[in-house]
């Protein structure tokens, strides 16, 4: 039984930053388990939206990397939305109970955090931007602010230019994929010096 994470963590930077992808890869290995191969990254949105492709973007980034061996849920392909998710999320507690998960979707905010990824050691709630009630996803959550909040969230949505969230989709993936790949090389490191102790 995995101890339970305190909710009071939040973590946010620009994806255009000078060393995002280095500095969310810290983040990352420090609340990521890369060590448990049981990992599902649920990646939530659907293609039929620009802005709310930032899920499906990062799930066919991350599902492409031969080198990431975790489960990845959410594609442009197929992707993971409200006409699924609670379905998926069932079989998942039924066939996975003990997974961590690791939650993507896009989201609305303030005009001054558009670009902003933001990770939080708590659930996200899905569909919250049009108005949809959806259960919460996820040990820990990434979201991207794409757009502003508070007016016609639906249409802002669809509106949203893709450059932006596949973008930051990317900086997202690869970030996720340099955290894994230093967690794995560290093991390689340690299991290396232990052969010669």
């Amino acid at each position: 039984m995995r101890a339970t994470i305190p909710s009071t963590f939040n973590f946010r930077i620009h994806y255009e930053e000078t060393g995002a992808v280095w500095r969310l890869s810290n983040l990352f290995l420090q609340q990521i388990p890369f060590h448990e191969e049981n990992i599902i990254f649920l990646c939530i949105g659907t293609d039929r939206s620009t802005g709310d492709a930032l899920g499906p973007l990062t799930g066919s980034h991350l599902a492409e990397l031969k080198t990431f061996p975790f489960s990845v849920i959410g594609t442009l392909d197929e992707p993971l939305h409200a006409l699924n998710l609670e379905e998926t999320l069932e079989l998942i507690h039924l066939q996975n109970p003990n997974a961590f998960i690791v939650a993507i979707d896009a989201c609305l905010g303030k005009g001054t955090s558009i670009g902003q990824l933001l990770f939080q050691r708590e659930p996200l709630y899905p569909g919250q931007a049009v108005g949809k009630k959806l259960p919460p996803v996820g040990d820990v959550s990434i979201k991207g602010i794409v757009n502003i909040a508070g007016f016609m969230e639906h249409a802002v949505l669809q509106s949203t230019r893709l450059h932006l969230p596949f973008n930051m989709s990317k900086i997202l993936a690869r970030a996720l994929q340099l955290a894994y790949s230093r967690h794995h090389s560290k093991q390689i490191y340690n299991c290396h010096n232990d052969t010669h102790d």
